[in-house]
């Protein structure tokens, strides 16, 4: 489906969501769409402020390349190309860190954005019904608890008659790895007041940042 509904940013979805973020006067980190550009498609989020500009572009780094017998198989790499970087956002309100799906797998990207003192990671994302139940609510908190700051996914609900049955459950964790927002596989909205001050006193509570020992992690 990747090349099929492939588009440029600019292009359809990325301007309805900008026209979404300018009307609403809200930042929006638009889930994701395939992206195509000089010949490669991409997973790519686009995140708009409230202007309508586009602040952030964030092309999925690691690609969902699985095989559990019985259960699913599933290949993005045959179509898709990785991004190179991270993506980091600076807003009003906090420094957010962007990641789509499997890249909430990978420690390393989540450690990096809080090096960069993010405070708040989001997700987009579509765990399946094989791996979401054991692993999405799961990777939120320990990213959340490792990195002190604040954890959001957000999830597509699932479709019965689809090819890919979602997992659902979009949520939202905060630095001491509470589930503090979440809801169903059901179509429906996620409410929920963060405060961005909790990072920093958690930090300062148990300040694991200062207490690395990095020659230890090497080899």
């Amino acid at each position: 489906y990747f090349p099929e509904y492939a588009e440029t940013i600019p292009g359809e979805s990325s301007n309805t969501l900008k026209q979404a973020a300018q009307d609403n006067k809200v930042y929006v980190v638009g889930g994701s769409i395939p992206e195509e550009d000089d010949g490669k498609i991409y997973n790519t989020c686009a995140i708009f402020n409230p202007d309508g500009q586009l602040i952030g572009k964030h092309r999925k780094v690691h690609l969902f390349d699985i095989d559990i017998p019985g259960k699913i198989t599933f290949q993005e790499s045959e179509t898709l190309s990785p991004g190179e970087t991270g993506t980091v956002v600076d807003t009003e309100y906090g420094r957010l860190g962007i990641g789509i799906c499997y890249d909430m797998r990978f420690a390393e990207l989540a450690q990096s954005y809080a090096r960069q003192d993010c405070h708040l990671l989001l997700y987009p994302g579509a765990f399946n019904t094989t791996t979401g139940p054991l692993h999405w609510e799961l990777l939120q908190r320990a990213r959340a608890v490792d990195n002190q700051l604040f954890v959001a996914t957000a999830s597509p609900a699932r479709d019965a008659n689809a090819d890919y049955q979602a997992w659902g459950h979009s949520t939202v964790v905060d630095p001491w790895g509470q589930v503090i927002a979440t809801t169903d596989e059901k179509e429906g909205m996620v409410y929920c007041d963060i405060d961005l001050e909790e990072v920093a006193k958690v930090r300062a509570n148990i300040p694991i940042r200062q207490q690395r020992q990095a020659h230890a992690y090497d080899g």
